[in-house]
């Protein structure tokens, strides 16, 4: 076991050398920008990782279903992208909700629609939180807002993935992945025997021994099949809610403006509060840190609250969050949203004048 160690990193390696970290032991992807350091890094330190296949695959498309093949085999496995190549993932990415295989995907928002710029931006809210492909089904959704956390994070995935057998996804943008900060790296994982993982991973397809036949699918023909897979799901989802939600508050206490911010931009929201307060402003700050499951319980709670005036949804969009705040809030008070897009992130000092005008 390593001793944990401090680095000075870019956001996409640390998030890679967090992986080695945390156990991983297979990872296919392909390059995008803003995220192919993810990639690069990793490929260049596989060979002190031998055990962990790291593989370049010819598509974005090969890459989630050899995840689907790894993770079903009961390995702790990853991809990487950015928004285009994660659209081109969709339907595999439904397929291994719907199977139950843990899997950590990773998307390095860029700017959009289409194929857009390589600049950071908030745009695929609405992908990441509401399924993306078809069916009902969800993953869970971890928004980093640094470096550190684009560690933190990564570990807490795969965690995640394995405890819910569930696909996780890190939800970040090309400026967290490129920027550099200083990072605590944690102890490393300890790879688990062959026969250890049969015992922790009993439903996965990794060799049949002294036990009946694995089937992992996500096709149903019956309908009745169909249906009660579904229920199934849905009561997971239920369990995930009531255990996984996880915010950070920044002066709520007494706050009568309330702004919602995730990732890069609940950053540059704090320092709004910081001016807002400095000028009189009760303003606060609810940073969502998963996305799914949402922190509505706490939404309802300050929309309940007769000291709050208003909320506000600032967001590198041009505004999708903001529907799920307007859900919980629902017409109790004011929602207003602000973002920029582009890959432009707005300043404070911007910010704060947009909540002035509007109360």
């Amino acid at each position: 076991m390593s001793k944990k160690e401090i680095a000075f990193m870019k956001g996409n390696e640390a998030l890679a050398e967090a992986a080695f970290r945390a156990g991983m032991t297979g990872y296919f992807g392909y390059p995008i920008t803003p995220q192919s350091e993810v990639i690069e890094y990793l490929t260049r330190e596989a060979p002190k990782h031998p055990d962990v296949v790291v593989l370049q695959a010819e598509s974005e498309v090969a890459s989630v279903n050899m995840l689907y093949g790894a993770g079903g085999a009961g390995g702790r496995v990853m991809t990487t992208t950015s928004s285009p190549g994660y659209s081109l993932m969709m339907e595999g990415v439904s397929y291994i909700a719907c199977a139950e295989i843990p899997s950590v995907f990773v998307n390095v928002q860029r700017g959009g629609p289409g194929l857009g710029t390589i600049q950071p931006s908030q745009g695929d809210y609405f992908q990441a939180v509401k399924g993306g492909g078809h069916g009902d089904y969800r993953l869970i959704v971890l928004a980093p807002n640094s470096v550190q956390e684009m560690v933190d994070h990564t570990v807490l995935a795969f965690d995640l993935a394995d405890k819910w057998r569930n696909p996780v996804l890190i939800l970040t943008d090309g400026a967290i992945g490129q920027m550099m900060e200083k990072v605590e790296l944690p102890e490393s994982y300890v790879l688990k025997s062959a026969e250890d993982m049969r015992a922790e991973k009993p439903w996965a397809t990794n060799g049949k021994v002294n036990r009946s036949k694995n089937v992992l699918t996500s096709l149903n023909i019956k309908s009745e099949d169909m249906e009660r897979k579904n229920d199934e799901l849905q009561a997971k989802y239920q369990e995930i809610t009531d255990e996984e939600v996880r915010y950070e508050s920044y002066n709520l206490d007494d706050a009568e403006v309330v702004i919602v911010a995730y990732g890069l931009t609940s950053r540059l929201c704090k320092k709004v509060v910081d001016l807002g307060r400095e000028k009189g402003l009760k303003v606060g700050l609810l940073r969502p840190i998963t996305l799914w499951p949402y922190p509505s319980a706490k939404i309802d709670e300050l929309a309940a609250k007769d000291s709050v005036r208003h909320f506000f949804s600032i967001e590198m969009s041009v505004g999708q969050m903001v529907e799920d705040v307007k859900l919980v809030v629902n017409g109790r008070k004011p929602v207003s949203n602000y973002g920029r897009t582009g890959g432009i992130l707005p300043t404070a000092e911007e910010i704060l004048d947009v909540i002035n005008a509007k109360l």
